[in-house]
Protein backbone atom coordinates (compact mmCIF):
# COMPACT_ATOMS: atom_id res chain seq x y z
CA UNK A 1 0.00 0.00 0.00
CA UNK A 2 1.40 2.93 -1.23
CA UNK A 3 1.90 5.85 1.85
CA UNK A 4 -0.30 9.29 0.43
CA UNK A 5 1.66 11.81 2.94
CA UNK A 6 0.23 15.01 2.18
CA UNK A 7 1.61 16.91 5.22
CA UNK A 8 3.76 19.36 4.58
CA UNK A 9 5.94 21.01 7.56
CA UNK A 10 5.04 24.44 6.15
CA UNK A 11 5.83 27.61 8.68
CA UNK A 12 3.15 30.77 8.59
CA UNK A 13 4.79 34.08 8.17
CA UNK A 14 4.15 36.53 10.81
CA UNK A 15 0.48 38.25 9.71
CA UNK A 16 1.65 41.58 8.56
CA UNK A 17 -1.46 42.55 6.70
CA UNK A 18 -3.59 45.72 8.78
CA UNK A 19 -6.81 43.77 10.19
CA UNK A 20 -9.85 44.32 7.70
CA UNK A 21 -12.55 46.96 9.01
CA UNK A 22 -15.11 44.63 10.80
CA UNK A 23 -19.03 45.54 9.64
CA UNK A 24 -21.23 46.18 12.16
CA UNK A 25 -23.67 43.13 12.52
CA UNK A 26 -26.70 44.80 11.21
CA UNK A 27 -24.66 46.28 8.00
CA UNK A 28 -25.03 42.98 5.85
CA UNK A 29 -28.75 42.47 6.25
CA UNK A 30 -29.04 46.42 5.88
CA UNK A 31 -27.51 45.92 2.27
CA UNK A 32 -28.80 42.64 1.33
CA UNK A 33 -32.46 44.69 2.23
CA UNK A 34 -31.86 47.40 0.34
CA UNK A 35 -31.17 45.32 -2.71
CA UNK A 36 -34.24 43.33 -2.44
CA UNK A 37 -36.33 46.42 -2.06
CA UNK A 38 -34.88 48.15 -4.50
CA UNK A 39 -35.50 45.65 -6.84
CA UNK A 40 -38.82 45.38 -5.34
CA UNK A 41 -39.94 49.19 -6.28
CA UNK A 42 -37.69 48.90 -9.62
CA UNK A 43 -39.80 45.99 -10.92
CA UNK A 44 -43.07 47.24 -9.56
CA UNK A 45 -45.92 46.88 -12.17
CA UNK A 46 -47.24 50.10 -13.19
CA UNK A 47 -50.46 52.31 -13.30
CA UNK A 48 -51.49 50.10 -11.14
CA UNK A 49 -52.82 50.45 -7.83
CA UNK A 50 -53.66 48.32 -4.23
CA UNK A 51 -56.26 50.61 -2.82
CA UNK A 52 -59.48 51.50 -4.38
CA UNK A 53 -62.05 50.27 -5.93
CA UNK A 54 -62.41 48.28 -8.40
CA UNK A 55 -63.45 50.64 -11.08
CA UNK A 56 -59.97 52.78 -10.51
CA UNK A 57 -57.15 50.42 -11.61
CA UNK A 58 -57.07 48.46 -14.65
CA UNK A 59 -56.15 44.84 -13.15
CA UNK A 60 -52.99 42.87 -15.25
CA UNK A 61 -55.18 39.49 -14.79
CA UNK A 62 -57.64 40.74 -17.15
CA UNK A 63 -55.96 39.80 -20.13
CA UNK A 64 -55.05 36.42 -18.91
CA UNK A 65 -57.52 33.51 -18.66
CA UNK A 66 -57.66 31.79 -15.68
CA UNK A 67 -55.21 28.56 -16.92
CA UNK A 68 -53.15 31.11 -17.70
CA UNK A 69 -52.61 33.48 -14.71
CA UNK A 70 -51.10 31.70 -12.70
CA UNK A 71 -47.59 31.64 -14.70
CA UNK A 72 -46.26 32.04 -18.17
CA UNK A 73 -44.08 28.93 -17.82
CA UNK A 74 -46.70 26.08 -16.23
CA UNK A 75 -47.95 24.08 -19.26
CA UNK A 76 -51.54 23.32 -19.17
CA UNK A 77 -54.53 21.32 -20.87
CA UNK A 78 -56.87 23.33 -23.16
CA UNK A 79 -56.78 21.30 -26.04
CA UNK A 80 -59.59 19.35 -25.25
CA UNK A 81 -63.14 20.55 -26.50
CA UNK A 82 -65.00 18.33 -24.12
CA UNK A 83 -62.81 20.04 -21.00
CA UNK A 84 -63.87 23.32 -22.39
CA UNK A 85 -67.33 22.68 -22.58
CA UNK A 86 -67.02 21.42 -18.92
CA UNK A 87 -65.28 24.47 -17.42
CA UNK A 88 -66.84 26.73 -19.47
CA UNK A 89 -70.34 26.99 -17.41
CA UNK A 90 -68.12 27.91 -14.31
CA UNK A 91 -66.93 31.29 -13.66
CA UNK A 92 -63.52 30.16 -12.28
CA UNK A 93 -62.53 27.04 -14.21
CA UNK A 94 -60.20 24.93 -12.79
CA UNK A 95 -56.40 25.00 -13.96
CA UNK A 96 -55.60 21.72 -15.52
CA UNK A 97 -52.00 20.95 -14.90
CA UNK A 98 -50.04 18.18 -16.66
CA UNK A 99 -47.95 16.11 -14.23
CA UNK A 100 -46.11 13.03 -14.88
CA UNK A 101 -48.44 12.68 -18.02
CA UNK A 102 -51.67 12.53 -15.66
CA UNK A 103 -53.75 15.57 -16.34
CA UNK A 104 -54.93 17.20 -12.74
CA UNK A 105 -57.96 19.83 -12.09
CA UNK A 106 -56.06 22.07 -9.59
CA UNK A 107 -58.56 25.00 -7.70
CA UNK A 108 -59.05 28.83 -9.80
CA UNK A 109 -57.00 31.05 -7.85
CA UNK A 110 -58.25 34.07 -10.30
CA UNK A 111 -60.89 34.25 -7.42
CA UNK A 112 -58.77 35.52 -5.20
CA UNK A 113 -57.34 38.10 -7.42
CA UNK A 114 -59.08 41.49 -5.46
CA UNK A 115 -58.26 39.99 -2.28
CA UNK A 116 -55.67 43.14 -0.68
CA UNK A 117 -52.64 39.99 -0.64
CA UNK A 118 -53.08 39.79 -4.20
CA UNK A 119 -53.05 42.60 -5.44
CA UNK A 120 -49.95 44.03 -3.07
CA UNK A 121 -48.41 40.96 -5.18
CA UNK A 122 -49.39 42.32 -8.52
CA UNK A 123 -48.01 45.50 -7.86
CA UNK A 124 -44.62 44.11 -6.27
CA UNK A 125 -44.66 40.59 -8.04
CA UNK A 126 -40.69 40.41 -7.04
CA UNK A 127 -42.16 39.76 -3.90
CA UNK A 128 -42.91 36.24 -5.09
CA UNK A 129 -39.00 35.37 -5.88
CA UNK A 130 -38.62 36.52 -2.57
CA UNK A 131 -39.87 33.93 -1.39
CA UNK A 132 -38.77 31.08 -3.45
CA UNK A 133 -35.45 32.30 -1.68
CA UNK A 134 -36.28 32.17 2.04
CA UNK A 135 -37.52 28.59 1.43
CA UNK A 136 -34.17 28.10 -0.04
CA UNK A 137 -32.26 29.50 3.10
CA UNK A 138 -34.57 27.50 4.99
CA UNK A 139 -33.34 24.27 3.75
CA UNK A 140 -29.58 25.42 4.01
CA UNK A 141 -30.19 26.37 7.43
CA UNK A 142 -31.17 22.66 7.86
CA UNK A 143 -28.89 20.69 6.54
CA UNK A 144 -26.67 21.09 9.55
CA UNK A 145 -28.83 19.42 11.99
CA UNK A 146 -29.69 16.52 9.36
CA UNK A 147 -26.32 15.47 8.93
CA UNK A 148 -25.36 16.14 12.40
CA UNK A 149 -28.19 13.59 12.98
CA UNK A 150 -26.89 11.55 10.21
CA UNK A 151 -23.32 11.08 11.51
CA UNK A 152 -24.16 11.08 15.68
CA UNK A 153 -22.66 7.64 16.53
CA UNK A 154 -19.28 8.49 14.34
CA UNK A 155 -19.00 11.89 15.19
CA UNK A 156 -19.43 14.59 12.30
CA UNK A 157 -16.44 16.18 12.71
CA UNK A 158 -13.99 12.99 12.32
CA UNK A 159 -16.10 12.17 9.49
CA UNK A 160 -15.45 15.34 7.50
CA UNK A 161 -12.27 15.67 7.99
CA UNK A 162 -11.56 12.29 6.57
CA UNK A 163 -13.59 13.23 3.93
CA UNK A 164 -11.09 16.79 3.89
CA UNK A 165 -7.97 14.69 3.45
CA UNK A 166 -9.84 11.94 0.91
CA UNK A 167 -10.41 15.23 -1.56
CA UNK A 168 -6.55 17.00 -1.08
CA UNK A 169 -5.24 13.36 -1.95
CA UNK A 170 -7.79 12.22 -4.86
CA UNK A 171 -6.35 15.92 -6.13
CA UNK A 172 -3.05 14.65 -5.78
CA UNK A 173 -3.01 10.96 -6.53
CA UNK A 174 -6.04 10.49 -7.90
CA UNK A 175 -6.70 9.46 -11.77
CA UNK A 176 -7.86 13.37 -11.78
CA UNK A 177 -4.61 14.78 -10.74
CA UNK A 178 -3.82 16.15 -13.99
CA UNK A 179 -6.63 18.50 -13.48
CA UNK A 180 -5.16 19.97 -10.39
CA UNK A 181 -1.45 20.76 -11.19
CA UNK A 182 -1.48 23.42 -8.42
CA UNK A 183 -2.32 23.02 -4.87
CA UNK A 184 -4.31 24.63 -2.23
CA UNK A 185 -2.08 24.62 -0.01
CA UNK A 186 0.80 26.27 -2.68
CA UNK A 187 -2.27 28.65 -3.08
CA UNK A 188 -2.49 30.36 -0.27
CA UNK A 189 1.15 30.16 0.33
CA UNK A 190 1.81 32.30 -2.39
CA UNK A 191 -0.88 35.24 -0.94
CA UNK A 192 0.57 34.38 2.54
CA UNK A 193 3.89 35.54 1.81
CA UNK A 194 4.50 38.71 0.40
CA UNK A 195 1.14 38.93 -1.20
CA UNK A 196 -1.28 39.77 2.53
CA UNK A 197 -2.48 42.79 1.34
CA UNK A 198 -4.21 41.46 -1.58
CA UNK A 199 -4.91 38.48 0.87
CA UNK A 200 -6.89 41.07 2.92
CA UNK A 201 -9.35 42.04 0.04
CA UNK A 202 -9.79 38.36 -0.71
CA UNK A 203 -10.82 37.64 3.11
CA UNK A 204 -13.33 40.83 3.13
CA UNK A 205 -14.90 39.42 -0.48
CA UNK A 206 -15.22 36.31 0.96
CA UNK A 207 -17.46 37.59 3.62
CA UNK A 208 -18.98 40.24 1.63
CA UNK A 209 -19.56 39.34 -1.97
CA UNK A 210 -21.42 35.82 -2.22
CA UNK A 211 -25.03 36.81 -0.88
CA UNK A 212 -25.08 40.18 -1.62
CA UNK A 213 -23.48 39.37 -5.26
CA UNK A 214 -25.54 36.77 -5.36
CA UNK A 215 -28.84 38.62 -4.65
CA UNK A 216 -28.07 40.93 -6.30
CA UNK A 217 -27.67 39.45 -9.64
CA UNK A 218 -31.07 37.82 -9.05
CA UNK A 219 -32.93 41.34 -8.61
CA UNK A 220 -31.16 42.60 -11.76
CA UNK A 221 -31.98 39.78 -13.83
CA UNK A 222 -35.14 40.02 -12.80
CA UNK A 223 -35.43 43.40 -14.37
CA UNK A 224 -32.98 43.23 -17.41
CA UNK A 225 -33.95 39.71 -19.09
CA UNK A 226 -35.66 39.83 -21.93
CA UNK A 227 -38.52 37.72 -20.90
CA UNK A 228 -39.65 35.87 -17.25
CA UNK A 229 -38.92 32.31 -19.13
CA UNK A 230 -35.61 33.14 -19.41
CA UNK A 231 -35.27 34.37 -15.88
CA UNK A 232 -36.93 31.67 -14.97
CA UNK A 233 -33.89 29.01 -16.56
CA UNK A 234 -31.46 30.80 -14.39
CA UNK A 235 -33.68 30.96 -11.48
CA UNK A 236 -34.53 27.17 -11.44
CA UNK A 237 -31.17 26.11 -12.31
CA UNK A 238 -29.52 27.88 -9.49
CA UNK A 239 -32.39 26.55 -7.23
CA UNK A 240 -31.82 23.21 -8.41
CA UNK A 241 -28.04 23.45 -7.64
CA UNK A 242 -28.93 24.69 -4.47
CA UNK A 243 -30.62 21.31 -4.07
CA UNK A 244 -28.02 19.15 -5.26
CA UNK A 245 -25.70 21.17 -2.68
CA UNK A 246 -27.64 20.58 0.02
CA UNK A 247 -28.08 16.65 -0.26
CA UNK A 248 -24.24 15.92 -0.76
CA UNK A 249 -23.55 18.72 2.10
CA UNK A 250 -26.06 16.18 4.43
CA UNK A 251 -24.70 12.92 3.09
CA UNK A 252 -20.81 13.89 2.26
CA UNK A 253 -19.90 15.87 5.02
CA UNK A 254 -16.42 17.75 4.57
CA UNK A 255 -14.47 19.94 6.43
CA UNK A 256 -12.55 22.89 4.41
CA UNK A 257 -9.11 23.55 4.30
CA UNK A 258 -9.00 25.64 7.11
CA UNK A 259 -10.25 23.94 10.13
CA UNK A 260 -7.82 20.90 8.83
CA UNK A 261 -4.80 20.39 11.02
CA UNK A 262 -2.24 22.42 11.12
CA UNK A 263 0.58 19.99 9.55
CA UNK A 264 -1.60 19.75 6.51
CA UNK A 265 -0.42 24.17 6.05
CA UNK A 266 -3.30 26.03 6.01
CA UNK A 267 -4.72 29.28 8.13
CA UNK A 268 -8.22 30.44 8.53
CA UNK A 269 -7.65 34.04 7.39
CA UNK A 270 -11.00 35.10 7.42
CA UNK A 271 -10.63 34.73 11.41
CA UNK A 272 -7.33 36.04 11.27
CA UNK A 273 -8.79 39.30 9.57
CA UNK A 274 -11.91 39.32 12.46
CA UNK A 275 -14.14 39.46 8.22
CA UNK A 276 -16.00 36.86 9.38
CA UNK A 277 -19.95 37.63 7.63
CA UNK A 278 -22.81 37.60 9.86
CA UNK A 279 -24.37 35.24 7.67
CA UNK A 280 -21.18 32.81 8.50
CA UNK A 281 -21.82 32.66 11.99
CA UNK A 282 -24.59 31.43 14.11
CA UNK A 283 -26.30 28.14 15.37
CA UNK A 284 -27.19 26.64 11.96
CA UNK A 285 -24.53 27.39 9.91
CA UNK A 286 -22.65 24.73 8.22
CA UNK A 287 -19.29 24.94 9.17
CA UNK A 288 -18.54 21.37 8.18
CA UNK A 289 -19.89 21.99 3.91
CA UNK A 290 -16.95 22.30 2.13
CA UNK A 291 -18.40 20.22 -0.84
CA UNK A 292 -19.46 21.84 -3.54
CA UNK A 293 -18.54 25.04 -3.01
CA UNK A 294 -21.77 27.04 -3.11
CA UNK A 295 -19.54 30.18 -3.88
CA UNK A 296 -18.34 28.72 -6.60
CA UNK A 297 -21.26 27.18 -8.07
CA UNK A 298 -23.70 30.48 -7.15
CA UNK A 299 -20.88 32.52 -9.60
CA UNK A 300 -20.60 30.20 -12.13
CA UNK A 301 -23.63 30.35 -13.25
CA UNK A 302 -23.91 34.15 -12.81
CA UNK A 303 -20.99 34.02 -15.52
CA UNK A 304 -22.72 32.00 -17.48
CA UNK A 305 -25.62 33.92 -17.68
CA UNK A 306 -23.84 37.09 -18.34
CA UNK A 307 -22.11 35.67 -20.61
CA UNK A 308 -25.63 34.62 -22.52
CA UNK A 309 -27.17 38.09 -21.62
CA UNK A 310 -23.76 39.39 -23.42
CA UNK A 311 -25.31 38.00 -27.27
CA UNK A 312 -21.27 37.70 -28.18
CA UNK A 313 -22.32 33.87 -28.82
CA UNK A 314 -26.06 33.80 -30.06
CA UNK A 315 -26.75 34.45 -33.64
CA UNK A 316 -30.38 34.91 -33.11
CA UNK A 317 -32.11 37.11 -29.90
CA UNK A 318 -35.40 36.68 -27.72
CA UNK A 319 -38.37 38.97 -29.41
CA UNK A 320 -37.98 42.15 -29.20
CA UNK A 321 -34.27 41.97 -27.73
CA UNK A 322 -31.94 44.51 -28.82
CA UNK A 323 -28.43 43.21 -30.42
CA UNK A 324 -25.62 45.13 -27.89
CA UNK A 325 -22.73 47.41 -29.22
CA UNK A 326 -19.23 46.06 -29.23
CA UNK A 327 -18.17 47.95 -26.00
CA UNK A 328 -21.33 46.30 -23.70
CA UNK A 329 -20.56 42.65 -25.56
CA UNK A 330 -17.10 42.95 -24.21
CA UNK A 331 -18.09 44.16 -20.94
CA UNK A 332 -20.72 41.30 -20.16
CA UNK A 333 -17.87 38.55 -21.38
CA UNK A 334 -15.22 39.88 -19.32
CA UNK A 335 -17.52 40.27 -16.34
CA UNK A 336 -19.20 36.75 -16.57
CA UNK A 337 -15.26 35.16 -16.73
CA UNK A 338 -14.03 37.01 -14.16
CA UNK A 339 -16.46 36.86 -11.77
CA UNK A 340 -16.06 33.32 -11.48
CA UNK A 341 -12.68 33.69 -12.03
CA UNK A 342 -12.03 35.71 -9.31
CA UNK A 343 -14.25 33.92 -6.37
CA UNK A 344 -12.07 30.64 -7.43
CA UNK A 345 -8.92 32.65 -6.47
CA UNK A 346 -11.10 33.90 -3.16
CA UNK A 347 -12.62 30.28 -1.93
CA UNK A 348 -9.24 28.87 -2.31
CA UNK A 349 -6.87 31.64 -1.38
CA UNK A 350 -8.63 31.73 1.84
CA UNK A 351 -8.49 28.13 2.53
CA UNK A 352 -12.57 27.88 2.78
CA UNK A 353 -12.91 25.01 -0.54
CA UNK A 354 -10.59 22.53 -2.44
CA UNK A 355 -10.66 23.24 -5.81
CA UNK A 356 -12.60 19.57 -6.60
CA UNK A 357 -15.32 21.76 -4.71
CA UNK A 358 -15.35 23.98 -7.69
CA UNK A 359 -14.92 20.99 -9.82
CA UNK A 360 -18.05 19.87 -8.74
CA UNK A 361 -19.92 22.49 -8.48
CA UNK A 362 -19.74 22.88 -11.75
CA UNK A 363 -21.06 19.60 -12.64
CA UNK A 364 -23.74 20.51 -10.47
CA UNK A 365 -24.18 23.65 -12.24
CA UNK A 366 -24.80 21.67 -15.92
CA UNK A 367 -26.58 19.12 -14.41
CA UNK A 368 -29.42 21.56 -13.02
CA UNK A 369 -29.70 23.65 -16.13
CA UNK A 370 -30.01 20.46 -18.14
CA UNK A 371 -32.75 19.22 -15.95
CA UNK A 372 -34.59 22.77 -14.24
CA UNK A 373 -37.72 21.80 -15.58
CA UNK A 374 -38.23 19.38 -13.03
CA UNK A 375 -39.52 21.97 -10.68
CA UNK A 376 -42.89 21.69 -12.97
CA UNK A 377 -43.67 18.77 -10.82
CA UNK A 378 -44.38 21.33 -7.78
CA UNK A 379 -47.05 23.24 -9.49
CA UNK A 380 -50.31 21.43 -8.09
CA UNK A 381 -48.61 21.73 -5.28
CA UNK A 382 -48.43 25.45 -5.54
CA UNK A 383 -51.94 25.69 -6.73
CA UNK A 384 -53.35 24.17 -3.64
CA UNK A 385 -51.28 26.38 -1.65
CA UNK A 386 -52.32 29.61 -3.33
CA UNK A 387 -55.92 28.22 -3.13
CA UNK A 388 -55.45 27.47 0.87
CA UNK A 389 -54.11 31.09 1.30
CA UNK A 390 -56.94 32.89 -0.59
CA UNK A 391 -54.29 34.44 -3.21
CA UNK A 392 -53.36 34.57 -7.34
CA UNK A 393 -49.84 34.25 -8.30
CA UNK A 394 -48.71 37.51 -9.42
CA UNK A 395 -48.11 37.76 -12.74
CA UNK A 396 -44.03 38.81 -13.69
CA UNK A 397 -42.84 41.72 -14.88
CA UNK A 398 -39.64 40.67 -16.38
CA UNK A 399 -39.48 41.62 -19.80
CA UNK A 400 -42.06 44.27 -19.74
CA UNK A 401 -40.04 47.71 -19.35
CA UNK A 402 -37.94 46.17 -22.25
CA UNK A 403 -40.57 44.96 -24.76
CA UNK A 404 -43.14 48.50 -24.09
CA UNK A 405 -40.33 50.79 -24.18
CA UNK A 406 -37.72 48.89 -26.15
CA UNK A 407 -34.77 49.58 -24.08
CA UNK A 408 -31.28 48.66 -24.34
CA UNK A 409 -29.85 46.36 -21.49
Amino acid sequence: MVDLNITVPVADPKWNSNPAWKLPGWAEPIIVATILFGAMFMTRRHNFRIFGTRSSFTSPFDSFDANNSSSRLIPYDSDSDSENEHVSTSKFPPKLRKCFGFTIAMPNTSRFRNNLHSRILQRFPFLNEMLYWVINYIFYRMTAIASQSLFAESGIWNVAQEHGIAVLEAEQYGWLSFLFPVHERQWQQWFMHGHQDALTVLNKAYALIHIPGTVGFICWYYYVAPSFETFAIARRTMTLTNFCAFITFIVYPCMPPRLLPPEYGFLDTVRHDDAQSVWMSGKYVNTLAAMPSMHFGYSFCIGMTIIYHSGVFRRTLERGESRKNMFWKMFYLALGIGYPTFILTTIVATANHYFMDALVATGFVFVSFLCNKVFYVFIPLEDLFLYIIRVEKPIPTTGDRFHERGDRI
